[in-house]
Order: C-alpha cells, then sequence, then structure tokens
C-alpha cells in the first residue's frame, strides 16, 4: 500500500526533531503502540546512527539530511523515555533547549483509525483521542506540529484498544508491522527532504 497524504495538502516546515511515540519498557517493544520507537529505530539505523545521548528524558541521536535545495541540515531523532500519555514533557524540554518551533516537530505515532499498513502524513488539526500526541499538543501549547500516522486498524471484535496495541506481536503479525516500520520510515525521510505532501 503507498503512503497517502491526509487529505490537507499542507506542507510541514523545515523538520527539526522527529520524535517517535512509545513506552520505554522492554516489554512494550513488538507492540503495536510503539511504532514510533520502531520508526525512529529504523530512522537511526538508515542514517547509520551509532550514539544515543540522555537529553531532556528522551533518548536523543542526530542525523544530518538534505533538503530539496541540497543544503545539509542537522535533525534531532528523540525517543521521550516517559510513557507514551505523558511524552510531551520531555519532547517540550527538548524543543525549548533546541529553539524548535511545534510547525518544525514531526511526531510518529500509531493510529487505529487508519488501515494496518497504511501510513499517512498529516499536519497539524485534532488529535483523533490519542494520549500521547494531547500530551504533546498540551505541553507546546499548540497542535501545529506534524505527523506521521502509522496504521495499526481497529481491534477485532471487542477487545479493548487497550489491550490490542499493547499486546506483543508475533509471526505474521510481527512482520508486516516490521514492513509498515519502514514504509513509515520512507515517509519520514521524504518529509525530512521536503517531499512528504507529494508523496
Amino acid at each position: 500500500m503507498p503512503a497517502k497524504p491526509a487529505g490537507s495538502p499542507a506542507r510541514p516546515a523545515a523538520i527539526k526533531i522527529v520524535c517517535g511515540l512509545g513506552n520505554p519498557d522492554a516489554e512494550y517493544a513488538h507492540t503495536r503502540h510503539n511504532a514510533g520507537f520502531a520508526t525512529i529505530d529504523a530512522l537511526a539505523a538508515r542514517h547509520g546512527v551509532r550514539y544515543w545521548k540522555s537529553e531532556s528524558g528522551a533518548q536523543v541521536a542526530s542525523i544530518t539530511v538534505s533538503g530539496t535545495d541540497g543544503e545539509k541540515r542537522e535533525v534531532l531523532l528523540a525517543k521521550p523515555m516517559s510513557y507514551m500519555n505523558t511524552s510531551g514533557g520531555p519532547l517540550s524540554k527538548l524543543a525549548r533547549a533546541h529553539h524548535v518551533r511545534p510547525a518544525e516537530i514531526l511526531v510518529v505515532h500509531d493510529e487505529v483509525d487508519l488501515a494496518a499498513g497504511e501510513v499517512r502524513l498529516k499536519v497539524g488539526g485534532g488529535l483523533n483521542a490519542h494520549n500521547g500526541l494531547r500530551s504533546i499538543a498540551d505541553k507546546l501549547g499548540s497542535r501545529d506540529f506534524a505527523r506521521v500516522q502509522f496504521g495499526i486498524g481497529r481491534p477485532p471484535g471487542r477487545m479493548a484498544v487497550a489491550d490490542y496495541v499493547l499486546r506483543e506481536l508475533k509471526g505474521n503479525f510481527l512482520a508486516d508491522f516490521e514492513v509498515t516500520v519502514e514504509r513509515a520510515a520512507s515517509l519520514a525521510e521524504d518529509v525530512l527532504a521536503g517531499a512528504g505532501a507529494a508523496r
């Protein structure tokens, strides 16, 4: 499935921080809720990141990207080490420390209202009852950040959403998830290169 832009053709600003949402404990590593962390790890691997540091309550690494103008710039990859529902604290501290505006932040998160396997760029707008996004909007004082929505689909039957997003993935479910991780990383790279909305 191709990545597709959301209904709005808006382009994000030049991104300076890419923040993936997730939970830090090892037990959550292979869960749908950690789609953001997994995508950040994939981006880091593509750029040969070998060093992470702890800053502002997040694990942070630096990569160099080229924009459409060919200019190289530094971008921070971030994984808040608070839990999902309080992700906004570390991200807002990191943004302030590096003088980054909300519009220069790209957040990667799981999205139940997007079919499993799909990824989509969204710039600003609603939070769709996602507690991680709500925390970020609250701490930044703005919803103007861009998002890579990582589709995980709705839970089957009467399964609670919390159980669905935190269930450990195995077998084909994990394999499909890892394919989507690479798709989300590619969309994030398109955004960093200034081509995200055109994809």
